[in-house]
């Protein structure tokens, strides 16, 4: 899990901002519609950073940037949205064991509690080493990782990370448990996934939960097991907490969040539930004018609400905001919800959105 790129690997510093987020989307594995959803950008936007990125890091093609995400260390092997989730263990098994007494959530502020009981995780440097080991429930982190992602390219100046562990050990059990949740091998550290909950997790859960509802037809589950997954978050991940990693983390959160808002709206508006998205639709416009999937959603709930001129009046928003903001036109979603709405389309009622 390195975050900072050493001298001999690629680096990714003469890249703009907004560049590096596209870089570690596509390092993520998501296609340029996801990625546009993701980062409230036009898809034909997505496409330029993408071939600037390329152009300035002398990569040959899609395949060498995502390559190349790993090689600097923007993106992590096994972490990142499409990262497998662990099968849950059969309830014939569960039966007979006690559920985990910690529970740990990063969906906002850290926060810890054991028995149902807050725990205080001290400052903010050893909070941020919990979120590495929670983040990666059940493998081993090892030391220079921890470094890295805590602490970057200003390392500490004495061996802290045994003091922080030996600390946290003791926070999470309850002074003197004899299972501590951490546990120290050869290679580094891990959080004990049979001794802890973490929300994060219980989020990959609920989207896969979705996802099978989905393929099965029963869309009134997946939004079910969607806004279950969406409940958990408590505001933005991680805040307050130093690092690369709580940094890539909160934006890959984040995105993750967007993502599943799309996804819940998009399975509403297929269920013909059109008035109770328009609310959570506007609101999401108005926090993201610039997320073209957001608004061509918004665009057709409207119309197929009978409010036509309301859905036109959200294109002509959109548009001016992309030609002020980004000097773009709107991308093909947009276009094409707009068309239909124009000409009173019926295939309308069966578009449904890019995030999947």
């Amino acid at each position: 899990m390195p975050i900072t790129a050493t001298t001999a690997q690629p680096t990714v510093t003469t890249l703009r901002h907004q560049e590096r987020e596209v870089l570690y989307a596509v390092g993520c594995g998501l296609r340029d519609d996801e990625i546009a959803a993701a980062l409230a950008i036009p898809e034909d936007t997505v496409a330029g950073h993408l071939a600037r990125i390329l152009g300035t890091l002398g990569l040959r093609d899609r395949a060498a940037a995502i390559v190349h995400a790993f090689d600097c260390g923007l993106v992590a092997p096994g972490r990142g949205p499409r990262r497998q989730v662990p099968r849950p263990v059969p309830s014939t098994a569960t039966r007979h064991m006690p559920a985990p007494r910690l529970r740990i959530s990063v969906l906002g502020p850290l926060r810890a509690w054991r028995d149902g009981q807050p725990l205080d995780l001290g400052h903010l440097r050893q909070q941020a080493v919990l979120t590495a080991l929670a983040l990666c429930l059940g493998r081993t982190v090892s030391r220079q990782e921890l470094l890295d992602g805590v602490w970057g390219e200003e390392p500490p100046s004495t061996n802290v990370v045994p003091v922080y562990i030996y600390r946290l050990r003791k926070i999470l059990g309850g002074g003197g448990s004899p299972d501590p949740a951490i546990e120290r091998d050869r290679c580094g550290y891990r959080l004990l996934p049979g001794a802890v909950t973490v929300d994060v997790a219980r989020v990959e859960e609920l989207v896969t939960e979705a996802g099978t509802a989905e393929r099965a037809g029963e869309l009134t589950e997946a939004v079910r097991a969607c806004s279950q997954a969406l409940d958990l978050f408590r505001g933005e991940p991680l805040a307050g907490l130093p690092g690369p990693l709580a940094e890539l983390e909160r934006l890959r959160l984040t995105t993750r969040r967007i993502v599943l808002v799309q996804r819940k709206l998009d399975w509403q508006l297929r269920l013909g539930q059109h008035c109770e998205a328009i609310a959570e639709l506007s609101a999401l416009t108005v926090a993201q004018p610039l997320n073209e999937p957001v608004a061509a959603m918004l665009m057709r709930a409207l119309y197929l609400s009978g409010r036509q001129a309301d859905a036109l009046t959200v294109f002509d928003r959109t548009r001016r905001r992309l030609a002020d903001d980004l000097g773009v036109s709107p991308g093909r979603v947009l276009r094409r919800t707009h068309h239909m709405i124009l000409r009173g389309d019926e295939a309308c009622r069966d578009l449904t959105g890019t995030t999947k």
